[in-house]
């Protein structure tokens, strides 16, 4: 049976993988990367942090709308993306079925399903990296597929033997 929460929490690390080494390789060539590309790309990681601290009954190390460099971004994928997936690999169906109560940052109080939690973590990074390959795509940089589909191909065409 394919486990779509783990597969989604591997493509999701694919995804900011891929998204970053696209804004790696714009800086190292010299261009000027959009303001508004990084900003959604950090609300992207930091939403992962939220995430996280929601799921585990801790405080936030992040704001929802806080603004990193490309170093920060980097530092904030190491923390998140990786520990998210590790979330989505190991929980089990007593896990998924878990609620959480939390305060969303407009003191808003809620409560939700971890499987719910999870599958919108990814969906809300995609959304976000589609607004990023926008920006960047507007300011003369060419974006990066990071689409869930690519990432299968990618899988696909590495698990076919060579001939």
């Amino acid at each position: 049976m394919v486990n779509t929460i783990e597969k989604l929490g591997a493509f999701n690390v694919w995804a900011n993988e891929t998204l970053l080494a696209r804004l790696d390789e714009s800086a190292t060539a010299g261009r000027e990367l959009p303001a508004n590309a990084l900003r959604l790309f950090s609300h992207v990681l930091n939403a992962q942090a939220i995430w996280i601290a929601r799921l585990g009954g801790t405080p936030s190390p992040v704001k929802v709308w806080q603004e990193h460099d490309l170093a920060g971004l980097h530092h904030w994928h190491e923390q998140t993306s990786g520990r998210l997936r590790d979330i989505m690999a190991t929980a089990d169906d007593t896990e998924l079925h878990r609620r959480i109560q939390y305060t969303n940052t407009l003191g808003d109080a809620y409560d939700s399903g971890v499987s719910d939690v999870l599958t919108h973590a990814v969906v809300h990074a995609s959304y976000h990296r589609g607004q990023v390959a926008t920006r960047l795509r507007e300011a003369g940089i060419e974006p990066v597929n990071t689409d869930f589909i690519t990432y299968c191909r990618q899988l696909d065409a590495a698990a076919v033997p060579s001939l």
